[in-house]
């Protein structure tokens, strides 16, 4: 698989990250029960099929996940780029919250360094931005930790142009985790710009807008805890535009022999801001299918027919 510098001299990693948020099991975001074994096998799965890289946070299935990859990668960790995050925490009801102080990231680091069985993490991220907290804070807390050999590299997700800013003036950011997608792409106008002025590498999430754009998305399929059951772009009218979108770019997946969402990853990893997609899987079939839309380009003419389409069927 073809590998991208991450920011500024970061490591290369793949154009396809294996994401777990759906494989953390039933929480307040969750997607659904999972079978622990069948998790495995994707990331193994994965990992034969050439991704270098795993995204995973302490808040997915509250713990859970991290205890997965940990599982999974037993006996391969040092060829294996690991993702996770702060900044997101729960009580004894599992009622979650945004929480970045210093002494809230200090307890979360010890406790995904043990839930992953690591002695070090190779990207550390602020999940979101805690409004209680100066991002100052926040980010020297994660500078502190790469100096302290606990992490290797330090990012941000879901931040924006004045929050990174803000970062900068503590030490430079790595990279910046942000949703992006056809449906999704309010970043385009100023944050992934900036990211490519200041050399932040961009890891996007959500590229097929968490199954929306798979080209195989029911509704009536989700869990009944499914988080996208409650989310705004899998209500009406947003949820036929889409259904609409899909079946309009089809023709050009069937030109590359590709799946609808294999061309919507692509058209992500496109951008020049992006250096990976990260793309969530439960089983090893699923990965088979997310791996292929790495390795090719999409041609011009069909860049601009995508485009039409979207603005087409969402307007």
């Amino acid at each position: 698989m073809n590998k991208r510098i991450l920011g500024s001299q970061g490591p290369g990693l793949t154009e396809i990250g294996f994401g777990t948020w759906a494989i953390g099991g039933p929480w307040e975001y969750g997607w659904g029960p999972v079978d622990d074994e069948q998790s495995v096998k994707a990331i193994h799965s994965a990992l034969d099929l050439g991704a270098n890289w795993i995204d995973t946070a302490a808040v997915y299935g509250l713990g859970h996940s991290e205890e997965i990859v940990a599982r999974a990668i037993r006996g391969r960790r040092k060829n294996i780029f690991i993702a996770t995050k702060c900044g997101m925490v729960w009580d004894d009801s599992r009622r979650v919250k945004i929480r970045a102080s210093p002494e809230s990231i200090l307890k979360e680091i010890g406790d995904s360094l043990r839930r992953l069985q690591t002695d070090y993490i190779d990207l550390y991220q602020i999940h979101w931005h805690d409004p209680e907290t100066q991002v100052e804070d926040s980010w020297g807390t994660l500078t502190r930790l790469k100096e302290q050999g606990k992490v290797r590299y330090i990012g941000v997700c879901n931040y924006d142009v004045p929050l990174l800013e803000k970062c900068g003036t503590v030490a430079p950011v790595q990279s910046l985790q942000p949703p992006y997608n056809l449906l999704r792409r309010n970043i385009e106008k100023d944050i992934l710009p900036y990211c490519l002025e200041h050399n932040i590498g961009v890891i996007a999430y959500s590229p097929m807008q968490a199954g929306l754009l798979s080209g195989n998305f029911d509704f009536n399929k989700l869990a009944p805890d499914d988080w996208r059951r409650k989310n705004q772009y899998y209500q009406e009218p947003i949820l036929s535009k889409a259904a609409q979108f899909v079946e309009q770019i089809r023709p050009i997946a069937d030109k590359y022999n590709k799946t609808v969402g294999q061309i919507a990853v692509a058209w992500v990893l496109n951008h020049p801001a992006i250096t990976s997609a990260i793309v969530g899987a439960r089983s090893a079939l699923q990965v088979e299918k997310n791996v292929g839309a790495s390795g090719y380009a999409l041609r011009k003419e069909d860049i601009q027919a995508i485009e039409e389409a979207v603005q087409s069927a969402m307007a």
